[in-house]
This record gives C-alpha cells, structure tokens and sequence, in this order.
C-alpha cells in the first residue's frame, strides 16, 4: 500500500451501535438485552450468552432464516435497570448479570456478565454502566 497523497474520505458508524445478524425465527424487543448464540447469530439474551448490548429497536425475524435480518444495539452506555440483589448505595461496583433479556441480578452462576453498577436510585432500581463482550479490553 502506498501512503496517501490526496484526501480520502472514509465511512465511518457511530462507535456505541452496531447491527448484528439475529437467530431464524425469533424476535428481539427494543430494551432486550441481547446475547450471541455460540453460532454467531443474536438473539434475546439466554443465560451463559456473551452479551452483545441492548435492543434500540425492534427485530422481528419470526418467518425468516439466521440472518435475514438484523438488531441495532447499543453496545456500551448507561442504563437504568431493576437489579435483584441490589439493596443499597453500598452495592455500586458491583457486577450485574442477565439471566434472560430482561432479568438482572447479582448472581453470577450460570448469568452473563454485562456491567458495573454505578449508581443507586432506590431499591433494586440503579443505573448501570454497561459493555459488551465484543468491546471489552479484556
């Protein structure tokens, strides 16, 4: 390759979102937590998935194949979740999990790590700073 001697204009996405194939036959609702399969396709998060973010939108692929369509999701953000477990100000730094698209929890047995808690509000409720698998450091 050759270094560049002229501008070159290059497509760039936004760095937060990406749009990934979901599972045949399934649907994926807008606030899913989503998680990948193990076969390289997404769908609404199954404890012990990597998590791959959450759902911005809805992805209904109920009468297709694998990848006929795909989910945009938010890979890395804040977010206000209800947290089983969680009970007080004294629980922020702690690791929260999803044990289905829409269960979160302190538990990690057989749960897929999705973020820290940052914030308590009151109860369960807290905001928690979430990555996914695929943008994490490590």
């Amino acid at each position: 390759m050759t270094t560049l001697a002229l501008n070159k204009p290059r497509a760039f996405e936004t760095g937060d979102f990406n749009d990934l194939p979901v599972v045949a036959t399934d649907i994926i609702y807008e606030g899913a937590a989503v998680g990948e399969n193990g076969s390289g396709y997404f769908r609404p998060l199954v404890a012990g998935d990597n998590f791959a973010g959450f759902a911005v939108a809805k992805a209904d692929n109920s009468a297709g194949a694998a990848g006929a369509i795909n989910v945009k999701v938010q890979q890395v953000g804040r977010i206000e979740l209800e947290v089983t477990g969680v009970t007080a100000v004294t629980d922020e730094g702690s690791t929260v999990y999803a044990s289905d698209d829409n269960t979160f929890t302190l538990s990690s047995t057989s749960n897929s790590a999705i973020g820290k808690i940052i914030r308590w509000i009151s109860s369960t409720k807290c905001i928690v700073a979430f990555e996914a698998v695929s943008r994490r450091s490590i």
